[in-house]
């Protein structure tokens, strides 16, 4: 039952992963027109960023692993980062965000590659569901054998 709870737990970090990645993306796409932050200038694209972490619930777990490889992987979430790429400056002299010479910097977000990138992460989160759903159906067909 422990082997299923693993796989359940590691399944669970990619979806819990996912969705902050969705979110992610859900807000570059929603601020692609934002000009103006409470920080000053256009909003900056937000990229998050993943680690492979043990799959261990306390330090002894890490300690006390017989795997040599270390133990399972689980994904987790360590940083939201901003985009330092340039603002895209677009002439439009009437805006009222716009430069001296007429020009409003707008977020540097290519909306074509957030899709694309959203599309990824669903189906990353649903492999994760699938996975989850495996262990799950695996687990109580364990618990039907010993009946």
């Amino acid at each position: 039952m422990a082997d299923f709870l693993t796989g359940m737990r590691i399944s669970g970090s990619g979806m819990t992963a996912q969705r902050t990645r969705l979110n992610t993306i859900s807000s570059n796409i929603a601020n692609i027109n934002t000009t103006q932050t409470p920080e000053g200038g256009p909003y900056r694209k937000k990229d998050v960023v993943f680690e492979a972490m043990p799959d261990a619930r306390n330090f002894g777990e890490i300690i006390s692993s017989t795997d040599p490889k270390g133990s399972f992987q689980r994904v987790q979430v360590t940083d939201v980062i901003s985009d330092r790429k340039a603002p895209i400056l677009k002439y439009e002299p009437d805006h009222p965000d716009a430069n001296p010479e007429g020009y409003v910097a707008y977020p540097n977000i290519n909306l074509m590659e957030e899709m694309t990138n959203m599309i990824q992460a669903s189906r990353a989160y649903e492999a994760n569901v699938s996975a989850l759903q495996a262990s799950k159906d695996m687990a109580l067909s364990s618990l039907e054998i010993g009946r």
